[in-house]
This record gives C-alpha cells, sequence and structure tokens, in this order.
C-alpha cells in the first residue's frame, strides 16, 4: 500500500502582516543569493537607490539608514504614518530591484528571503544606526564608515553624524 504524502511546505516564519503598519522601525537584511557581489557598482547602488525612494514614498514610509554591502543590504525603515505598511514597502523593492536584475544582471538575485527585526521602544535606534554604518569597517574596507560611499538616508543628514 503505496502512502500519499503532502508535499513539503515552509513553516511561516513571517509575524502577522499588520504588524509591520503603523509608525514603527523594522530593520531589514536582504542577501544576494549565492553571496555573489554586486554592490560594487555606483549605476546599480544609484539605481537601486531610486526603487528605493520611489517605494518609501509610494508605501509612506522612510528609511533611517539603507547600506549596500557588496554582497548584502540593511535598510532600516518606518512608518510614517499609522497606515503605513513597512512589510509591503519592503516587498515591494525587493520584488522591483528583483525584476531588474532578471533583465539587466540575470546572473545575480536577490536569496529567497530577508532578515527582519521590529525595533521595541527600548531598543536604541542611533546605537543600530551606527551598528550598520559601521558594517565596512569591521570587515576592514574602510577605516571610517564615512569613506563607504553606498548608503543613504531620507531622514538624515549622515555626513554630520561622528
Amino acid at each position: 500500500m503505496k502512502l500519499f504524502r503532502y508535499p513539503y511546505r515552509e513553516k511561516k516564519h513571517r509575524l502577522d502582516p499588520t504588524i509591520y503598519t503603523g509608525r514603527i522601525v523594522v530593520s531589514f537584511t536582504l542577501c544576494v543569493q549565492d553571496r555573489k557581489e554586486l554592490f560594487i557598482n555606483d549605476d546599480i547602488f544609484k539605481k537601486f537607490e531610486s526603487i528605493l525612494a520611489a517605494e518609501l514614498k509610494a508605501g509612506n514610509c522612510s528609511s533611517h539608514v539603507y547600506f549596500f554591502m557588496s554582497d548584502h543590504a540593511h535598510i532600516l525603515l518606518s512608518g510614517s504614518s499609522d497606515d503605513s505598511n513597512i512589510k509591503k514597502c519592503i516587498d515591494s523593492f525587493k520584488k522591483k530591484t528583483g525584476f531588474w536584475l532578471y533583465k539587466n544582471k540575470p546572473e545575480y538575485k536577490w536569496q529567497k528571503d530577508y532578515f527582519d527585526h521590529i525595533l521595541r521602544k527600548e531598543e536604541d535606534l542611533e546605537t543600530l544606526i551606527k551598528y550598520i554604518l559601521n558594517n565596512p569597517v569591521r570587515v576592514g574596507l574602510v577605516d571610517n564608515w564615512k569613506q563607504y560611499k553606498y548608503k543613504g538616508s531620507t531622514i538624515y543628514h549622515l555626513d554630520e553624524w561622528e
């Protein structure tokens, strides 16, 4: 007798989508599949930055910091209003940049999912931003995070930070 097996289904690991709505702060890490080095080119960074800006505007969100290392990106978002949908914003960014990669750089893809962390009120936002900014310093790419060019913010003037 042959047993019927249901196809394997991935366990859902996302929180309820409504949790990503409103004036909250969420940190995302998106990785390039197979850790291929993608963000080593000004043109690619500018294209992704442009897509991110459009999605932030459409989603009524802001970015405390976005930071593109060679094979991954850190994006720290917050909702600008009670109806901002941060998950929808990052999903749309990933979808549109993924389509751009498919058309222009088919040897690159985003990893299937991403890591996220919803900040609690007691967590120190400035400490997290500085941690993200110091990524290239920790791996020895630059001596000071200000020397790294693939970064930005829609909230702060990062050059004024110490």
